[in-house]
């Protein structure tokens, strides 16, 4: 076994040199792993990249396992991968919702009171008053950023990391899609989803919401670093809505 890493949620390790095996960090997100290996195999023939089939190792302790997704990390994505991500947000927010549903997905309640308490920040709760009334009636990933959108030699090869898919706002996937990446990837991938303005904006307010939760898993693991520096994200996109590239 080869250890891959943690997020915040799960541990991973490589077996055998095919093998991601992952498992919960905490006892609620076992039901989340478990859940992935239903939603998961229905849901991955109907994308164009490949992502995580998982299966249950093991249900007590709770451990699944899927085959390596291929790729890293991409440095500088330019606008082949901006099309390549807008095709593939395409069909997964195209996917039947009922279907998902009846595989254990739902709607993600976001801990706002908790953001009131602990995010005590000028214009927040302008922001914040910007989450009433936001649509939840697609199949989302939920937390699409650079870590979770593997590439090689130019191309995409796979998403990963599906543990946050619930039935949500479409507009949660292009945050840092449209906010966070260089203007080529940008326009491409807008061109290739059919973003709107409304679109553009409703991604504008969940890119700003972003650092909200670092700041609140911080707090909640007592990791003082990590809520400073989600604190300084909070100001920064309340700012301008654009972290650097």
């Amino acid at each position: 076994m080869t250890y891959l890493g943690e997020g915040w949620d799960s541990t991973a390790v490589l077996v055998g040199g095919r093998w991601v095996e992952r498992r919960p960090r905490r006892p609620e997100i076992g039901p989340q792993l478990l859940r992935e290996t239903v939603v998961m195999p229905w849901l991955a023939p109907l994308l164009p990249l490949p992502v995580p089939v998982p299966v249950v190792v093991s249900e007590d302790p709770v451990v699944v396992r899927h085959d390596l997704v291929p790729g890293g990390e991409v440095a500088s994505p330019g606008a082949v991968q901006g099309r390549q991500l807008g095709e593939f947000l395409r069909a997964l927010h195209a996917a039947p919702v009922a279907e998902a549903v009846r595989r254990g997905a739902g709607p993600r309640p976001l801990p706002v009171e908790r953001f009131r308490a602990e995010v005590d920040v000028p214009g927040g709760e302008e922001l914040l008053a910007k989450l009433d009334g936001l649509p939840a009636d697609t199949v989302v990933h939920g937390d699409l950023g650079p870590e979770h959108v593997l590439g090689r030699d130019g191309v995409l090869t796979g998403v990963i990391d599906f543990g946050d898919l619930h039935i949500g706002d479409a507009a949660i996937d292009l945050a840092w899609a449209l906010h966070s990446t260089p203007p080529e990837f940008a326009a491409a991938f807008a061109e290739a989803y059919g973003v709107t303005a409304e679109l553009r904006e409703r991604a504008l307010t969940w890119h700003r919401l972003g650092p909200w939760h670092e700041v609140l898993h911080g707090n909640a693991t007592g990791d003082r670093g990590m809520a400073e520096i989600g604190l300084a994200g909070v100001l920064e996109r309340l700012g301008d809505g654009v972290s650097p590239h």
